[in-house]
């Protein structure tokens, strides 16, 4: 396993984190569409208080890393490779927290199938064979909404959740899936739920113990984490060659390994 500084290194170099490809103008129409009440951003999440653009800001720049300079509108915006190791190592003690109690009953799922998929699989292997199981509820379930206009379904690949259109797995912000899937276990909810976007949010905002993955884009997650719905958010880009994820999921598993 990398050292923390080799880690921080190769997170850099991999633009996982540190200047990363997200645009910073991007990154502040998101905030303005959170703060402006626009749901697709808020991913599946409800918020207990008001919070405006320039809280948003604050929060991404506290939780993530990101320039917390407002007159920064356009060009490269930041990722802080220190929150990502950080908010890695918390993942990995929740983690384990739940691995340490008798059968325990974990769910997974990821709207980045291009990317954040390299780093369920081999999570999600390392909990089944430390006694986990792993749910999958509503497989095969088929939706249409968010404005793509034709059914999408539910489909696990190697109890990780995805989406399915036409035969193939799709990028997704979506909560419905994952309101869907809770709604099928029918009060019987899981001890963790291991997820990003709108899968994250869903479960954080049913009251279930969640842990995410999430970009400096995705400001709804950083806010669920702030208000308490989400137990753990860790900042990074989160669409880099799937490769690239190695060391970052090598902590993360030996983390977990190690706290048990």
């Amino acid at each position: 396993m990398l050292s923390r500084d080799e880690l921080r290194d190769h997170l850099i170099q991999s633009r996982i984190a540190g200047d990363v490809a997200t645009p910073r103008e991007n990154n502040l129409d998101h905030y303005s569409s959170l703060a402006n009440g626009d749901p697709y951003y808020a991913l599946g999440l409800t918020f207990d208080q008001p919070w405006s653009y320039r809280d948003i800001l604050a929060l991404m720049a506290k939780s993530a890393g990101v320039v917390p300079d407002a007159g920064h509108r356009w060009g490269q915006d930041t990722i802080d490779p220190d929150l990502t190791i950080d908010a890695i190592d918390a993942m990995a003690e929740r983690i384990a927290a739940v691995l340490s109690r008798p059968e325990p009953r974990i769910l997974f799922a990821t709207g980045h199938p291009t990317g954040l998929l390299a780093v369920h699989l081999p999570l999600a292997a390392f909990c089944a064979a430390r006694g986990a199981r792993l749910l999958s509820p509503a497989e095969g379930w088929t939706y249409a909404g968010s404005g793509f206009g034709r059914p999408r379904r539910i489909r696990y690949l190697q109890d990780i959740a995805m989406l399915d259109d036409r035969g193939a797995l799709v990028h997704t912000h979506d909560a419905a899936p994952m309101r869907h899937m809770l709604g099928e276990l029918n009060g019987d909810l899981p001890d963790l739920v291991i997820a990003d976007h709108g899968w994250a949010g869903a479960a954080g905002e049913a009251g279930v113990p969640t842990v995410a993955f999430a970009d400096s884009n995705d400001p709804g997650l950083f806010v669920g984490e702030a208000e308490g719905k989400l137990d753990v958010v860790v900042p990074l880009d989160d669409n880099v060659l799937p490769r690239y994820y190695a060391p970052l999921t090598e902590r993360l598993v030996t983390g977990v390994s190690q706290a048990l």
